[in-house]
């Protein structure tokens, strides 16, 4: 549902997003929950470990939700002292030796998210992690968050409050002594529109795909998606390649230095049938693109953790808010056209078509690998747009 009255403001990178979500849990009065995928041994992690240990001991309601496999190298003896202090630290399915062989380990907690007194809300896709933490890098890592005041910040509580007392009951209704959430304010802040969209397993499957597709659809005039991970279904190939044959001009910018070099390999695969069909591609090679974001017709904008690949839309748990305001988009796509001219170079047809038979090759067969491990899970149908249900989870 598309709500009124907010104030968003956009986060570029850590520079931008800690200093802001370490100044609202130092102003935290009464409850803070905070959700990452990632939480790094790192300088800046810690910056924010600090303020979660203050906040609990000065009497704050505070909760950390990580994920199991992303914060599996959490290290114990700061989970000690978070504990020690008073934060109530959950895991998303810890990592254990058994569920090597379990195809639900790839449902992953990926999204970041931060309610703070219910009054301020952070989500997008900055872990937390130092901005040049990472391998080799020069430049810091590229991404995007957005602080959100308003009546969007309950439909953020009820997510957080949801999959916490989700994860509480898998670890047979523990509750640590918490005290009960507190009840979000609706009244206006700002002037801005927007929704807020989580992905699940039950009840919201498809529900940022499908934003993402309505939009694009709609599209008239122009549509640029900087994502991480791009390895979309047929759907959304379909999609992208109809906006460009009714005169759209459709700009992907894409990861050119990646963590994951077998996946980037795999997206790869795709760029010679984007480009045969008119579709404008831009690798980013200044640093790590992390961003998971998008523009389209100066009117929408979204700025969220999932990527547009087969483990973001079918798997993980994932959050996104989707923005319907000029003034926001026109700031996203200032930074996403500064990113395009200082940090990416464009991939052309013409020089495509003469890559070597062996790179080509590789692409495919990683294209290969992500597919086999999306049919071992049950759902390369699914992705492709083929089946007509969803599998049971």
């Amino acid at each position: 549902m598309i709500k009124g009255g907010n104030r968003l403001t956009l986060l570029e990178n850590g520079a931008d997003y800690f200093p802001a979500l370490i100044a609202a849990l130092v102003s935290a009065q009464r409850e803070i929950h905070l959700e990452s995928y990632i939480f790094a041994n790192d300088a800046a992690a810690d910056a924010v470990a600090e303020a979660l240990m203050r906040a609990a001991q000065r009497g704050v309601e505070t909760r950390l939700l990580l994920d199991g496999y992303g914060s599996r190298g959490f290290a114990p003896e700061r989970l000690n002292r978070l504990r020690t202090a008073g934060v109530n630290v959950l895991f998303f399915r810890p990592e254990r030796g058994f569920m090597l062989l379990q195809r639900r380990r790839l449902r992953r907690m990926h999204r970041k998210l931060a309610v703070i007194d219910a009054c301020i809300g952070f989500v997008g896709g900055i872990n937390l992690i130092d901005d040049l933490n990472g391998r080799n890098l020069a430049a810091p890592r590229q991404d995007y968050a957005v602080r959100v005041e308003g009546p969007l910040v309950a439909d953020m509580h009820i997510a957080a409050w949801q999959l916490w007392q989700r994860v509480m009951w898998s670890r047979l209704g523990l509750n640590r002594g918490e005290a009960a959430w507190l009840k979000p304010s609706t009244h206006p802040i700002g002037t801005q529109r927007a929704t807020f969209l989580t992905r699940n397993s039950v009840s919201q499957r498809r529900a940022i795909e499908v934003a993402y597709l309505r939009a694009i659809r709609r599209a008239r005039r122009e549509i640029l998606i900087g994502n991480a991970y791009f390895l979309p279904g047929l759907r959304f190939r379909h999609a992208l390649i109809d906006a460009v044959r009714r005169g759209v001009r459709v700009r992907l910018i894409v990861q050119g230095r990646s963590d994951h070099p077998l996946y980037q390999l795999a997206a790869r695969a795709l760029y010679r049938h984007f480009l045969e069909n008119g579709v404008e591609l831009h690798e980013y090679h200044a640093s790590e693109w992390h961003a998971k974001v998008a523009v389209i017709d100066d009117t929408w904008a979204t700025v969220g953790s999932s990527n547009i690949d087969p483990f973001s839309l079918l798997l993980s748990r994932e959050a996104n808010v989707v923005v319907h305001d000029r003034v926001f988009a026109g700031q996203l796509q200032a930074s996403l056209e500064n990113a395009l001219a200082c940090g990416a170079h464009q991939i052309f047809r013409r020089t495509w078509r003469h890559v070597p038979w062996y790179a080509r090759f590789a692409s495919w067969l990683a294209y290969g690998v992500v597919r086999l491990l999306m049919g071992i899970g049950g759902y390369t149908q699914i992705y492709d747009g083929v089946a007509k249900s969803h599998p049971k989870t």
